[in-house]
């Protein structure tokens, strides 16, 4: 009995070991690289990873995912987002009602919905919550662990930036003193002793990225939208210690003397760069410094009477400076990764600013790339981005030939992630 017990056991083990290894078969898959799709598209999968693309043998041992007529690409990858944050009616005031586990649990929701749309990995480019509590490390950690339905996470901790500027969230409801002063461990800083200290905590408590604020912005309510706030030295204090630990710097950065401030400080990307000078985007191609412009905002954020009429005027003057600046970074050849500042988007609805960055003047494979091997390389992810041998099982498929109608990407009826199919519509 012994005997037998031990044998049905290994057989068991065995069984299972095989049930690791899956073959999707679809029509054909899209190399991002050359920009053609390939055919057919047998992928064989296995603990996670891609183990062979059209392998010339295929064991009879492996589960059969039938994709047929479908196009595979890789996962796309979001590079702004705040996935703590839902942009609804009174949303300033969700600081102030909902504490540090509430707002992981929306951050949760609003995760689930942002894989199932195709984004099998994301840039939480700062939590929006003054707990000293990483909510978005505690995301990125529960989505490893596979507690969560959720893409794969950097997490950057609190956006850094200065007192009474647009990391201050104060500044978002324009709270009276003593209801959320912040110090260097919620991000808030001055100086550059200070600056190294929020730094050095976001880090500590497993921040993955780091996120300044260069200039001032639009949903915060100082003066100016894009007035310079942090200092160059607190720039390059500020990078000088994340590059120390591998850790690379996306800088909020609207206005152009603090967009080329940041470029000069040594930052990895600037997000939305909103007010780009000849001077600006030739220093970005000198330095390869990438732009994330989260362009689809532009045509999506309701600037009504539901918010603060400050904010919409500053709203109404940025936006058709920064569309201009964006298709003029387009042209010119600066790199470009995708990124949506969603909630401003809608979870979920991520793909729409690859519409959006065609519209500026990319092409449909440049708008993909800008999702796929664009974000791989800024933040140096050398296992995703491509449908590659020994790359990561992030994979989706749609419909439709995405390089003749890009907007197929908005309907994805296919998600892996890590080998784990998360949604299947075919």
């Amino acid at each position: 009995m012994k005997r037998i017990l031990m044998f049905l056991f290994l057989l068991l083990a065995i069984t299972s070991m095989q049930a690791q290894v899956q073959l999707i078969k679809a029509d054909s898959y899209l190399d991002v690289r050359t920009g053609k799709l390939i055919k057919p598209a047998n992928l064989l999968i296995e603990n996670g990873l891609i183990k062979s693309v059209n392998p010339k043998t295929i064991s009879d041992n492996v589960e059969v995912i039938d994709l047929s007529g479908k196009i595979l690409l890789p996962g796309l990858m979001d590079m702004h987002v705040h996935l703590d944050m839902t942009f609804e009616d009174n949303y300033q005031y969700q600081l102030l009602t909902e504490n540090a586990s509430k707002r992981a649990l929306r951050g949760a929701r609003n995760a689930e919905k942002t894989l199932l749309s195709g984004f099998t990995t994301v840039r939480n480019i700062g939590q929006v919550h003054p707990s000293v509590e990483l909510i978005d490390v505690a995301l990125s950690e529960a989505s490893d662990k596979g507690w969560i339905v959720a893409p794969r996470i950097i997490a950057c901790g609190h956006m850094i930036g200065i007192t009474g500027g647009h990391a201050d969230l104060s500044m978002m409801g324009g709270f009276a003193e003593n209801v959320m002063d912040l110090g260097p461990k919620n991000g808030i800083a001055d100086g550059t002793e200070e600056m190294l200290k929020a730094t050095r905590y976001q880090i500590k408590r497993g921040a993955k990225g780091i996120k300044i604020m260069a200039t001032a912005g639009v949903l915060s309510l100082e003066e100016s939208v894009g007035a310079q706030q942090m200092t160059s030295i607190e720039m390059e204090t500020v990078v000088q210690e994340a590059k120390r630990h591998n850790v690379t710097v996306g800088a909020h950065a609207h206005g152009t003397a603090g967009i080329i401030a940041a470029i000069n400080a040594g930052v990895t990307s600037i997000e939305h760069g909103s007010i780009l000078n000849d001077e600006a985007i030739n220093l970005m191609i000198e330095k390869n410094t990438f732009l994330v412009p989260t362009t689809g905002i532009m045509d999506f954020i309701p600037l009504d009477s539901k918010m603060n009429p400050k904010l919409v005027e500053k709203g109404e003057y940025i936006i058709p400076l920064a569309i201009k600046s964006h298709e003029n970074a387009i042209k010119a050849g600066v790199k470009i990764a995708l990124g949506t500042d969603a909630p401003l988007m809608p979870h979920g609805s991520n793909a729409l600013e690859l519409s959006a960055m065609v519209k500026r003047g990319m092409t449909n494979i440049e708008a993909i790339r800008a999702a796929t091997i664009n974000p791989a390389e800024m933040l140096k992810l050398d296992d995703r981005g491509e449908i590659k041998k020994g790359y990561l099982a992030d994979i989706i498929a749609v419909d439709s030939n995405p390089l003749n109608n890009i907007k197929t990407l908005e309907n994805v009826i296919f998600v892996m992630k890590g080998g784990t199919i998360y949604k299947n519509e075919d």
